[in-house]
């Protein structure tokens, strides 16, 4: 299954993280903001455009350090169809680089209309007979939280074409406890929904022994991670929060197994924006985010050994 994939990935460059493409216009750098205003406008067009040469920068940095990326649809969808357009050439492009790209899009419909979902984003549309491809991704984040039935169309579009998908289980958000620590019989809710992610992919476990269904788990709530991690040994984590959110190395370790497998840490603004951080105008942004994954990878290098 696909997490086979990202892991032979993470093994190759011994580097369990995830850099993230969430691209706001003010995290350009003014000299290709301006230059694409110049030629396009003031508007979503001229945004797009520089958002992309963004995107290629950041991708050509960072195609040898990281295993994968995480384009987050939201800073697509806000620029309307030109941004979602921008986002198919990104996902493709990342992909020509040999990166893994998980789409961040936190879908959780049921029936016909996760099935379309689906569709767009992991196995293509049927026209006449045929399959056509859009974003193509490899994997994307759902939200569970509907049922299985949120789930379970987009791992059969997934099963096909090799692909997985993360699911909403703790997340890092302040607010997840609202709702996801509640006592719900003899488990909290998002014990619930973690038993729930890892039961309906039973069976489709690879050579690493995870299934296609991941589990989204925060770095800001450590504790919760260790636990889940001796609870869930055959889901694959997406761990989001370190860095700007406030999580650390050491919590991110909480996720990973003995071999340093089954999970992946996100980081973001941390390495976009790392120019910001450099006293220079923006032209070094690629060196910057270089950098910035390298302190990454050597930040959690000293809690997580990849075998």
């Amino acid at each position: 299954m696909s997490f086979d994939v990202l892991q032979d990935k993470i093994r190759d460059k011994k580097n369990p993280t995830v850099a993230g493409l969430d691209a706001r216009i003010e995290y350009v750098p003014e000299y290709i903001r301006q230059a694409a205003f110049e030629e396009y406008g003031v508007g979503l067009k001229g945004a797009v455009e520089a958002i992309w040469q963004f995107n290629v920068g950041l991708i050509d940095a960072l195609c040898d350090i990281v295993p994968a990326v995480k384009p987050q649809s939201a800073y697509y969808e806000n620029l309307g169809w030109q941004g979602m357009e921008m986002l198919e050439r990104t996902i493709r492009y990342a992909k020509e680089k040999g990166l893994f790209v998980i789409a961040d899009i936190k879908r959780g419909d049921i029936g016909s209309t996760a099935s379309a979902y689906a569709e767009g984003w992991l196995s293509g549309a049927k026209i006449e007979g045929q399959v056509f491809k859009s974003f193509d991704a490899d994997c994307v984040t759902l939200n569970g939280y509907m049922g299985s039935d949120s789930i379970n169309p987009f791992l059969e579009a997934a099963k096909a074409e090799d692909k997985c998908a993360f699911v909403l289980v703790k997340t890092s958000n302040p607010g997840s406890g609202e709702l996801q620590d509640i006592v719900a019989g003899d488990r909290l809710v998002y014990q619930v929904m973690g038993d729930l992610n890892e039961r309906i992919a039973a069976g489709t476990e690879g050579k690493y022994g995870y299934t296609m269904a991941g589990a989204v788990t925060g770095a800001t709530y450590p504790e919760d991670i260790k636990a889940l991690r001796k609870r869930l040994e055959h889901t694959f984590f997406l761990v989001p929060g370190y860095g700007a959110q406030g999580g650390t190395a050491a919590d991110v370790a909480n996720a990973y197994d003995n071999y340093g497998h089954g999970s992946i840490a996100n980081s973001c603004r941390g390495i976009m924006c790392a120019w910001k951080k450099t006293g220079g105008d923006g032209h070094d942004f690629k060196e910057a985010a270089r950098a910035a994954a390298v302190a990454m990878m050597n930040d959690i290098a000293q809690y997580v050994t990849v075998l």
